[in-house]
């Protein structure tokens, strides 16, 4: 399954750090950027934290909100979220339940090798739960930067 700009966003209701829950819905009214990584504490992902973490004051003054999501337990994300000082939810999507509704969960290659993994991949959804922009493939320099311009428009 996958979800293109104009869709319905997925809603899922799941773990997040610090044992709390989150349920996507109940961030209606504000614009989300709901982004998709491979694994905590890991060079290009830690990047990609720090970035949006830097940048919140500036998606707060665009009445958007941020939301991490990844595959790795609360655990893993209580450790990544104190040891980087991350203010915004990350989502423990161990089942891969909002993986698949959003079709990060891909075939991946390197050196050779096949595997499963998460696509970096982006979503900025709108204040009625649409999908107003997709980012795949992503690439983490510049990435939060286009992100935050969008999210301004």
């Amino acid at each position: 399954m996958s979800v293109d700009v104009g869709d319905k966003a997925p809603d899922f209701h799941l773990q997040t750090d610090g044992g709390g829950s989150l349920k996507l819905s109940s961030l209606r009214g504000r614009k989300v950027v709901l982004y998709f990584y491979p694994k905590d504490s890991t060079p290009g992902c830690t990047t990609e934290a720090e970035d949006f973490r830097d940048a919140l004051g500036d998606f707060a003054k665009a009445g958007t909100e941020i939301v991490g999501v990844s595959k790795d337990s609360v655990k893993r994300h209580n450790n990544f979220k104190t040891k980087y000082d991350l203010p915004f939810p990350l989502v423990a999507d161990t089942d891969g339940v909002a993986c698949e509704a959003y079709g990060v969960w891909v075939e991946k290659k390197n050196y050779g090798r096949t595997y499963m993994g998460i696509e970096r991949s982006t979503f900025l959804i709108d204040e009625k739960g649409k999908i107003a922009h997709a980012w795949r493939k992503v690439r983490v320099k510049g990435h939060v930067d286009a992100v935050l311009a969008t999210a301004r428009d």
